[in-house]
């Protein structure tokens, strides 16, 4: 039944268990074309590259990890922290874990009589968790589907409702190349379509009609952002041709603007106008006509652009009070247009762009950023200090001639940064990788010291995890050493005695009270494995702690001097 759960759960795992993209392609392709109502093809795109519910949709099942992994627990009649908390530990993964409690415990085969559900009746459960509030009303449609479900459909269904990456090395982009594939389309035609409408199961749809030509642009959808590779990734002999704009401490924000309706998105594609009533008082009150804006939210106070941390305070409150909003103001500040009255604008040049995103922002008054003419590398290197001296991340270097290359990461953007700092840590687990890495232990769960912290009982607690910034032949060594030193395994995760260093190297440090350290970095890699160093060396929680401190306390320039954006408004 091809038009079952079952089988879309069966596709992902085999998508999971490939090594190539290619192959993973060819795998969905095949699943794509067996799908012959429209509606079945519509959602299985959907599942499969966005979630439980359409990006444009709005809505959120809003099942917690916790909501879901204590249902499981009392589904399998186990004790949620004696059992499942290391199970889940010991997978790096909590929806793999009930997979494997649902697979191995009788109490919960029992319970399961797997009734092959269709993609529809998938789609009402997700419905029905979104329409109920209560954690119990959520977890008793969790327990009603479970009973119909096979552990494989219990792991995907988990992993779909949670809006997040299915983890199986395949994201959007691979099931809009899938699409192409499938119904015989241009990749950029299916990319173009799925940008416009943002919805990847209606360009499926669109795509098998022959209809392409029918995708059309609403306002308050979010649009796939165009984004920038490091400097050091792409070989640029030549500045010649871009501007250089400074990347700020903030969030990646979109804006909608329509009359007195205003609507922000976070990179990520979530609704995030209520943590910032003020930027949409603004400009509801400008009478600007109709338009998308690409920019960045920041903590703006005494003439300072203040650090991304201070902007945690307000992200994700529904309603900030006044005080909150009186400690950390926040600013829009704009540096890209994409639709303009009724036309998108992202297949003119950054040129043109950036001439109607002037002209707007005279005419009424709102903040744009500066750019800078870049006279080569030595230049470069002088406006990165003075970006750096602001509290900015570096510099961003744009094509004055490149077009909006939406969801890409290309030469057309380039971004100029250090790291935000490194920290000496010991292996504490080792994940199975996949796709290429497949058969080796690419995914490392780190750690720092806490063993003369007296918050602690542990000698070391998790501050990130990283899969990257090491060679081949380092990962074959470190996979050698790391046999001698497993003391236990679970599936795809071990758990390791904790001898190895490295010296991790991160973007920043953020708060994260979800975790044990409270504490977590930002895009961390390695910098190097340190044999040398034994784990008495290890980097401390306090070390952490006064990083992050030092950070919020430094000294930034005023944007007075060559300032990084302006405002006709002030």
């Amino acid at each position: 039944m091809n038009n079952s759960f079952q089988q879309l759960a069966e596709t992902a795992q085999q998508i999971a268990e490939t090594r190539s993209t290619n192959s993973k392609i060819a795998i969905c392709v095949t699943y794509f074309r067996s799908l012959e109502d429209e509606d079945d093809l519509s959602l299985a795109a959907q599942f499969l590259g966005e979630g439980a519910f359409s990006s444009i949709s709005g809505k959120r099942a809003s099942v917690g990890s916790r909501t879901y992994s204590t249902c499981a627990s009392d589904f399998c009649e186990i004790d949620y922290e004696k059992v499942f908390k290391p199970c889940r530990t010991a997978l790096g993964s909590s929806s793999e874990a009930i997979e494997k409690l649902m697979q191995n415990i009788e109490e919960a085969r029992v319970k399961r009589s797997p009734a092959e559900l269709s993609l529809q009746q998938v789609k009402e459960s997700y419905e029905e968790l979104y329409r109920v509030s209560s954690r119990e009303d959520k977890q008793k449609n969790l327990r009603d589907t479970w009973t119909q479900m096979t552990p494989v459909e219990i792991k995907y269904y988990i992993r779909i409702m949670s809006q997040g990456s299915l983890r199986i090395g395949f994201e959007i982009r691979s099931v809009v190349s899938a699409i192409a594939e499938a119904f015989d389309k241009k990749v950029e035609d299916v990319r173009y379509a799925h940008m416009i409408t943002g919805s990847v199961g209606r360009t499926a749809v669109l795509s098998r009609n022959n209809s392409l030509d029918e995708a059309n642009f609403k306002l308050f959808h979010p649009l796939s952002f165009m984004l920038a590779s490091p400097i050091e990734s792409r070989a640029v002999d030549s500045l010649e041709g871009y501007i250089a704009e400074e990347k700020f401490d903030g969030m990646r924000s979109q804006m909608h603007v329509s009359g007195q309706k205003v609507e922000l998105y976070s990179r990520d594609l979530n609704h995030i106008t209520y943590s910032f009533p003020e930027i949409v008082q603004f400009f509801a009150s400008r009478g600007l006509p109709d338009i998308v804006l690409d920019g960045e939210i920041c903590v703006f106070k005494e003439n300072e652009i203040l650090p991304f941390q201070l902007l945690q305070k307000r992200m994700g409150r529904k309603k900030p009070g006044k005080k909150v909003m009186e400690k950390y103001p926040v600013l829009f500040i704009s540096y890209d247009l994409l639709y303009l009255r009724n036309n998108p604008v992202f297949d003119l040049t950054l040129r043109e762009r950036r001439g109607h995103l002037k002209e707007l922002s005279e005419t009424y008054e709102f903040p744009i950023t500066n750019q800078f003419e870049v006279n080569g590398h030595k230049h470069v290197d002088e406006l990165f200090e003075r970006a750096l001296a602001h509290g900015n991340e570096g510099l961003m270097l744009k094509k004055k001639e490149s077009t909006y290359e939406y969801g890409q990461r290309r030469k057309s953007w380039l971004k100029v940064k250090k790291p935000g700092g490194t920290l000496d840590t010991v292996l504490m687990y080792a994940h199975a990788g996949s796709g290429k890495r497949g058969g080796y232990y690419s995914d490392f769960t780190l750690g720092i010291s806490v063993k003369e912290d007296e918050r602690y009982e542990e000698e070391f607690i998790p501050i990130g995890k990283a899969y990257g910034g090491y060679t081949d032949e380092e990962m074959k060594r470190l996979n050698e050493r790391i046999k001698d030193l497993t003391v236990e395994k679970y599936g795809p995760t071990l758990g390791l005695i904790p001898e190895i260093v490295v010296e991790l190297e991160f973007d920043d440090i953020q708060v994260n009270k979800r975790t044990k350290a409270n504490y977590t970095l930002r895009l961390p890699r390695f910098k190097a494995i340190r044999w040398d160093l034994s784990p008495r060396d290890v980097d401390t929680l306090r070390d952490v702690e006064r990083m992050y401190q030092q950070k919020i306390e430094r000294d930034r320039l005023k944007q007075a001097e060559n300032p990084s954006f302006h405002f006709s408004g002030q």
